[in-house]
């Protein structure tokens, strides 16, 4: 069992070791959460290659000074789209890269360090070389689409590629991304153009709340999915406190996340009292619902939260999809390309149809925690379309249970599919045979691998508590 780790000043939780080392470095320069998170940022493009890079989009929450805000960095499809097909892989599943523009952006509003502060050290990391975590090596070695040779257990690589890339942000910031050689070689590779790359911009955006039990979760709007979370947690507000409530909850939200959820304003219906009690009504205490989801593919991410000595917090998470996203290396960039055009859908009356210079549903949700009016704590989970209904199990633990951020995070969890099914993790597998006579069709999982990975922080008092997801490779650090 891991206990939550305790700081007082700030607080920076990872996926990785040297990522979390390179958010405390920027601390220690005198940087604020904001730069502690851009550094560990830049690190995952590194230390995670597979799971995220300046390829991909990133999405964050701010708590700034009592106010919270939001921004969306995700890209879109080609203007000129040449067919409404969805490709799941290859140079026509290819969304513009929104990192760099979000990374900027977030230094620009908030950082002290800069932009060029922020990759220095994933730049030194790049050249010298890092050494594969266990789950870095074992997810680059079931990946047919990775670019490099996977590296064993322990074995430095190098990404000199990259350091190249990341050079030309440190020096020209995220026009070295959106223009010139760096753009042309992109465009080169995949279905955009240098003038959809040119064209791209961040979207500021005013999150989403929901109060829960005394405390306010607070996700991003659409494109991303963190409307799912919201609605199951309203529907579990009057359901009974069981695994088997849980479950129906998270299968009605994720339903109607993919039938509604797409680039445009969030339905107002779907967090309004009156559909969440006819969701509600639907769930019975005797048997499993089918609602058939149609869940996305299971994705490659990153989450990671800071909190610094002023208590402003900012929760991020940054992607590819799936792991090395499309399989396409731009050139010698360095720069693998994301394949979030796969989130699309071909089905000509759904909101969420592929069409020119649309963002696509997007599963990657950053979230943040609010009691009476003040700071509770960043929180993420990593893991496609298992993001949301972590959250709600992540929530669960901490605001119904009233366990610590660490704790919270380990305790074992399921994972909604299509229809009946439901995987379970070792610790749920006591609830088995009751699930099974009310209809669930159940995989007792032995692989922690799909459940996702998380991080969260939470403010209690003067202190700090933080924890870092066991399924992963990550830990707290700070000051």
């Amino acid at each position: 069992m891991r206990r939550p780790t305790v700081l007082r000043e700030a607080m920076v939780a990872t996926s990785h070791p040297l990522a979390a080392r390179a958010g405390v470095r920027a601390l220690e320069r005198g940087g604020n959460a904001v730069d502690a998170a851009l550094a560990a940022a830049a690190m995952l493009c590194v230390a995670e290659p597979g799971h995220t890079g300046v390829g991909g989009d990133v999405f964050a929450q701010i708590w700034w000074e009592g106010d919270l805000h939001g921004l969306n960095g995700s890209g879109r499809s080609p203007v000129d789209l040449p067919d409404l097909r969805v490709h799941q892989r290859g140079p026509g599943s290819v969304t513009v890269p929104g990192a760099v523009r979000a990374w900027a952006d977030l230094a620009e509003r908030y950082g002290r360090l800069g932009l060029d502060a922020a990759v220095a050290d994933a730049i030194d990391a790049a050249e010298r070389g890092v050494s594969a975590t266990e789950r870095v090596a074992q997810n680059w070695a079931a990946s047919d689409r990775a670019p490099w040779p996977p590296p064993r257990l322990g074995e430095v690589y190098r990404l000199p590629e990259l350091a190249r890339t990341l050079r030309l942000i440190e020096r020209e910031g995220p026009a070295a991304l959106y223009g010139g050689e760096v753009a042309e070689v992109i465009a080169s590779a995949s279905w955009l153009s240098v003038e959809d790359l040119a064209a791209h911009v961040s979207e500021w955006v005013e999150p989403l709340r929901l109060g829960y039990r005394g405390v306010q979760v607070c996700e991003l709007p659409p494109n991303g999915q963190g409307a799912a979370a919201l609605i199951a947690l309203g529907l579990m507000e009057g359901l009974p406190n069981t695994l088997h409530s849980r479950i129906e909850a998270t299968k009605l939200a994720l339903a109607d996340a993919y039938a509604w959820i797409a680039d445009a304003p969030l339905p107002e219906f779907l967090l309004g009292a009156s559909h969440l009690a006819a969701r509600r009504s639907l769930v019975a205490p005797e048997r499993a619902l089918d609602p058939q989801p149609s869940a996305p593919p299971r994705g490659g991410t990153t989450y990671l939260c800071a909190v610094d000595g002023d208590r402003n917090a900012i929760s991020l998470i940054q992607s590819t999809y799936e792991h090395f996203g499309s399989g396409v290396l731009a050139g010698d960039t360095g720069v693998v390309l994301q394949n979030r055009g796969a989130c699309f859908v071909e089905t000509e009356s759904h909101p969420n149809r592929i069409a020119p210079g649309k963002r696509p549903f997007h599963t990657i949700i950053p979230g943040m925690l609010v009691r009476e009016g003040a700071l509770l704590g960043p929180f993420g989970v990593m893991g496609g379309a298992m993001q949301a209904q972590a959250h709600v199990q992540l929530v669960h633990g901490l605001v119904d249970r009233g366990l610590d951020p660490q704790r919270a995070l380990d305790e074992p969890r399921f994972r909604v599919e299509a229809g009946r099914r439901v995987a379970l993790e070792p610790g749920l597998w006591a609830a088995a045979p009751e699930l099974r006579a009310l209809g669930h069709e159940l995989e007792l999982a032995e692989s922690e691998h799909g459940f996702g990975v998380g991080q969260c922080i939470h403010v209690e008092g003067e202190a700090l508590l933080g924890g870092s997801d066991g399924r992963g490779d990550g830990h707290v650090s700070g000051l």
